[in-house]
């Protein structure tokens, strides 16, 4: 009896929760597509998130998102799907950022390729901001933005204080209140000195909040600690309804027991995910309340 009540304790969490991922797969190209242990291990990452985003796909023929849908979609009986961008970058050196999602959690609003052609700071993004408005009918927010980055290193304080720009321009776009940031920030050790913080719009007013913190570790070698991969969120009620301490890196290497070599061959960056609290559980209904209109 007692096994059982902890079952549908842990069970009852679960259920309860919407977890929302960020991973940088390194260099994620058709070599990596080709490599079915690196594929079984990215595509037990996502499987564990509601919402996943994967960042720097080096895809110029439409192969690695498919491939990875049907992977996932046949090891479960809870369906994904996809959006991702068009190739962004400049000059010959391209990636895609995609969002992959559970259609009984959540659905894809809009979408909404930022154009960075704001006067006089043109072309600050390296890669921009592919924005997705989700849907999420079990959730108390119901709706919220997702807004990702992956920087150029060099660049990273300029494109990071520069996401408070496509923030304003979403926010008048969708009139929404509820945003997360989440992706490869480039966000410490050599990219961003900490003299450099009070230059960052997201970073020094207050009702950002910051949920990967400055002392953390996103990154897989064993000789480096830096807090590359950020989660930020703005607006009230999606703050107040993350799940208390689920804000965190996701080592694995540690979980899969991998060697660091191993770990390294999928990626540099560990995920980064929180969570945000449920107000059901989850019916399989949710298409019935979740418009799509992409």
């Amino acid at each position: 009896m007692l096994h059982f009540f902890l079952f549908l304790l842990f069970f009852g969490q679960v259920v309860q929760s919407l977890r929302i991922c960020s991973f940088n797969v390194r260099s994620f190209g058709e070599s990596k597509r080709r490599n079915s242990e690196i594929i079984e291990v990215i595509v037990e990452i996502i499987s564990r998130c509601d919402i996943m985003l994967l960042m720097e796909i080096k895809d110029n023929r439409n192969r690695i998102c498919p491939f990875l849908l049907e992977k996932l979609n046949g090891r479960s009986e809870r369906a994904y799907s996809y959006v991702v961008s068009n190739r962004l970058g400049r000059r010959h050196y391209k990636e895609q950022y995609a969002f992959f999602y559970r259609l009984d959690s959540v659905c894809v609003k809009q979408v909404y390729q930022y154009p960075d052609l704001q006067p006089g700071d043109e072309d600050a993004f390296s890669r921009e901001p592919f924005v997705v408005l989700f849907n999420a009918p079990r959730t108390v927010v119901m709706e919220f933005v997702i807004i990702p980055i992956h920087t150029m290193p060099e660049m990273a304080v300029r494109e990071i204080d520069e996401l408070y720009d496509v923030f304003l321009d979403v926010k008048l776009r969708w009139n929404t209140k509820n945003f997360v940031f989440m992706g490869d920030f480039n966000a410490g050790c050599d990219y961003v000195a900490k003299k450099q913080w009070k230059n960052i719009r997201l970073r020094n007013q207050t009702d950002f909040v910051w949920i990967i913190d400055d002392k953390s570790d996103t990154t897989v070698k064993s000789t480096t600690h830096c807090p590359y991969d950020r989660i930020v969120l703005h607006g009230e009620m999606l703050i107040n309804t993350t799940t208390l301490g689920s804000a965190k890196i996701f080592d694995f290497q540690s979980a899969f027991s991998m060697t660091e070599e191993q770990a390294l061959a999928v990626s540099d960056h560990f995920p980064v995910e929180f969570q945000l609290r449920t107000t059901r559980r989850s019916s399989g209904r949710t298409t019935r309340y979740c418009r799509t209109l992409v």
